[in-house]
């Protein structure tokens, strides 16, 4: 695919293997000095974001990049860590992880759709699951969005300032 190859040897059963990987070098004349990259143009984000997800490095992740633009957020690991941070902290939307430990994202949702404190609180279903069914009971558990992982970062980006200015016409 890239114009290099792989290889494998051996002697024979117990006598080890070599394996050879050859990449081809870069081109440097189709290289761009940065100097030449023009950054593009951030657009500065405001909004209470919560994350759910019990894989603690994907949340943290997750939530620089939010950080990055502008977004406060929170992290919780659980759908019950989660619960107990909307009164400290009064998301105005939340990415939950369908697969957590002990409460599903389903059941959060259902939860966070019917607590008083949260009645705008926008949903976006943020996982691994992305078959049609899947999709579907995130919709049948309120969630406003199905996003399946990894996303692109613009794309995310895109959905939760929609969602966003949607809560606040709301």
């Amino acid at each position: 695919m890239h114009g290099g190859s792989v290889s494998a040897a051996s002697d024979g059963s117990g006598r080890g293997s070599v394996f050879t990987v050859r990449l081809p070098a870069a081109n440097s004349s189709g290289v761009i000095p940065i100097a030449a990259i023009e950054a593009a143009p951030v657009t500065r984000c405001s909004g209470r974001i919560l994350v759910v997800d019990d894989n603690v490095d994907a949340a943290e992740t997750l939530a620089q990049l939010l950080r990055d633009v502008g977004y406060e957020v929170r992290t919780a690991p659980d759908g019950a860590a989660a619960l107990a941070l909307v009164d400290s902290f009064m998301p105005e939307l939340a990415m939950v992880d369908i697969g957590l430990p002990g409460m599903d994202g389903y059941e959060l949702a259902r939860r966070l759709r019917a607590d008083s404190r949260v009645p705008r609180l926008r949903l976006v279903a943020l996982t691994g699951y992305g078959r049609e069914p899947d999709r579907v009971r995130a919709l049948q558990a309120q969630f406003d969005e199905h996003l399946v992982k990894p996303v692109a970062a613009d794309r995310l980006l895109e959905v939760l300032r929609r969602l966003l200015e949607s809560a606040t016409v709301a």
